[in-house]
């Protein structure tokens, strides 16, 4: 069981970037998946969070991330994704996919204040944003 994340790289100010994490040993189905980063010096923190079975806010963005990054999944790949556009330097971190293994009606923002639940986690994958 375990999630394989990738696509992190060094991007220019402005640029685009699409992280994946491919999930092997269980199937993404309908759970809560997450994403958090890690930038230089500070501590983990929840970038989006995404229940489809949440009663009200099942999709949660960071503040300083919304409209830029999109989280989606395709349960047939069982791949989880997390677009980022319009990147800048507060972007830099190590990034890491997560997935809560049960069926709740939590909202995305309760998920990305409690990493601590979640089942599974990639390895993580660098972004820096420099020009």
């Amino acid at each position: 069981v375990q999630l394989q994340a990738s696509g992190g790289g060094l991007v220019q100010p402005g640029g685009s970037l699409t992280l994946s994490c491919t999930a092997s040993g269980f199937t993404l189905d309908d759970y809560t998946i997450g994403w958090f980063r890690q930038p230089p010096g500070k501590e983990r923190e929840g970038v989006s969070c995404f229940n489809s079975h949440a009663s009200v806010g099942g999709t949660y963005y960071e503040d300083s991330v919304k409209y830029r990054f999109t989280i989606s999944r395709d349960n047939a790949k069982n791949i989880l994704y997390l677009q980022m556009n319009s990147l800048n330097a507060e972007d830099t971190a190590v990034y890491y996919c997560a997935v809560y293994a049960k069926r709740t009606q939590d909202s995305g923002l309760y998920y990305c204040l409690r990493p601590h639940m979640f089942d599974f986690w990639g390895q993580g994958t660098l972004v820096t944003v420099s020009s």
